[in-house]
């Protein structure tokens, strides 16, 4: 099915709309990107360069879910950079209402899920396995453009499920929905996190779309931000995995050993403080050593992943944040 035209301002009234600061942004990521790790990473991160971030996805099933709920998601911490709301479900009724109450609990901005690639998002005919049905996508996204008054709402899409045919058509339904900006992810969910690359794809979204597009996939350093921008003619980047190997990527600073032990443990520190045991702290800890580059730390990556004492590890990391 073709999607309709879409009944959306100028290209020029939709980017004034979108709240972020600047051309850099930090992706959803589940178990990565709640408030303890966002905030650590938006409080090394200007404005300026940090253009906005999001929360992991929220999954809604059949029902609604309260502003209580979506305001723990945003976090406590308030900053210049916006934290978008991320939701994904297929439940088009309980989706829209919790559009609604997003907005209610203060989300600058909503953005929808057509990337999860996990068996449980499949299941329910919700993330990526959308994309096989662009007249989906277009109704998903039009259910909470409707729902709310003020905000943006914008989607997030692979560049397709098991190939990128329908990667135009999907671009074209999300902004027909009513999408303020659509970022791809230039894998498809066959890809999963391949190595491989393909930026071309963003660059078809971008030869299709009628307002901003967003790029994701492939930014493992400061110098790939400017890149993908300059060789697909993107908007905006977004930056998932880059972000876990170095939290300051966004920025370009080069930090010392130091710092990058002090942020693990502070991260560590924070999230025992929000309620997680040590030994699940330092699980989350090592889920970002597994990618991490700042300051020179895991030179010896194997060694501090190997370590199962919490305790052992978090000593390593307190002698390595020691001038």
């Amino acid at each position: 099915m073709t999607p309709t035209s879409p009944k959306t301002p100028s290209t020029q009234e939709i980017t004034a709309r979108l709240p972020f600061t600047g051309p850099w942004l930090l992706a959803p990521m589940e178990g990565v990107t709640e408030p303890v790790f966002r905030e650590l990473v938006l409080r090394r991160n200007t404005a300026e360069h940090l253009g906005g971030a999001f929360t992991e996805f929220v999954r809604v099933t059949d029902h609604p879910l309260p502003v209580r709920l979506l305001t723990t998601r945003l976090g406590e911490a308030r900053f210049d950079t916006p934290v978008g709301l991320q939701l994904m479900g297929a439940d088009l009724e309980a989706l829209a209402e919790t559009a609604h109450n997003a907005e209610t609990a203060g989300a600058p901005l909503l953005d929808l899920n057509f990337g999860c690639p996990a068996k449980g998002a499949l299941r329910s005919c919700a993330g990526s396995a959308t994309l096989t049905d662009p007249a989906r996508v277009e109704a998903t996204v039009r259910a909470c453009a409707e729902a709310v008054t003020s905000i943006p709402v914008t989607a997030k899409m692979r560049a397709g499920f098991e190939d990128d045919t329908l990667l135009e058509d999907n671009v074209r339904a999300a902004e027909a929905g009513g999408a303020a900006l659509v970022t791809v992810h230039c894998r498809t969910k066959a890809e999963r996190y391949t190595p491989e690359l393909d930026w071309s794809r963003i660059a078809r979204a971008v030869e299709a779309a009628r307002g901003p597009v967003c790029g994701n996939g492939g930014v493992k350093t400061h110098a790939d931000l400017e890149l993908m921008r300059t060789e697909t003619g993107c908007d905006y980047v977004m930056v998932g995995h880059g972000a876990l190997a170095d939290p300051w990527i966004f920025t370009g600073t080069a930090v010392d050993a130091v710092d990058a032990a002090r942020f693990l443990l502070e991260y560590s520190e924070r999230l025992c403080d929000a309620g997680a045991s040590k030994k699940g702290s330092v699980q989350r800890v090592k889920q970002l050593l597994a990618h991490w580059t700042a300051g020179g730390l895991c030179e010896d990556r194997g060694s501090w992943l190997r370590e199962r004492d919490p305790e052992l590890l978090l000593q390593r990391l307190e002698s390595a944040s020691t001038p």
